[in-house]
């Protein structure tokens, strides 16, 4: 086996949060999808089967503000329950 002619470059200790020589980040273009992720929005992943019930996320929020209706019209109810007793 030949020995390669350039020298083996000694790494630098690199900090935890820093980004390596090697990584280069030069053509890189801004995130498409950062608008999505604003500060208070939250992101979930759906399973395969409600995506084919809920194909948008418009229908989903839709779905899940409708349940949430009623979750808090029950309870409500419950709370009625529990002071008249």
């Amino acid at each position: 086996m030949k020995k390669s002619k350039t020298p083996d470059l000694a790494v630098a200790e690199v900090g935890e949060d820093e980004i390596l020589p090697e990584y280069d980040f030069s053509r890189a273009g801004p995130n498409k999808y950062a608008a999505r992720y604003q500060k208070g929005s939250l992101t979930i992943t759906l399973d395969p089967e409600l995506t084919e019930v809920f194909p948008s996320s418009t229908d989903a929020n839709e779905a899940l503000r409708s349940l949430a209706r009623l979750i808090r019209a029950q309870q409500k109810r419950c709370a009625k329950k529990v002071r008249s007793a």
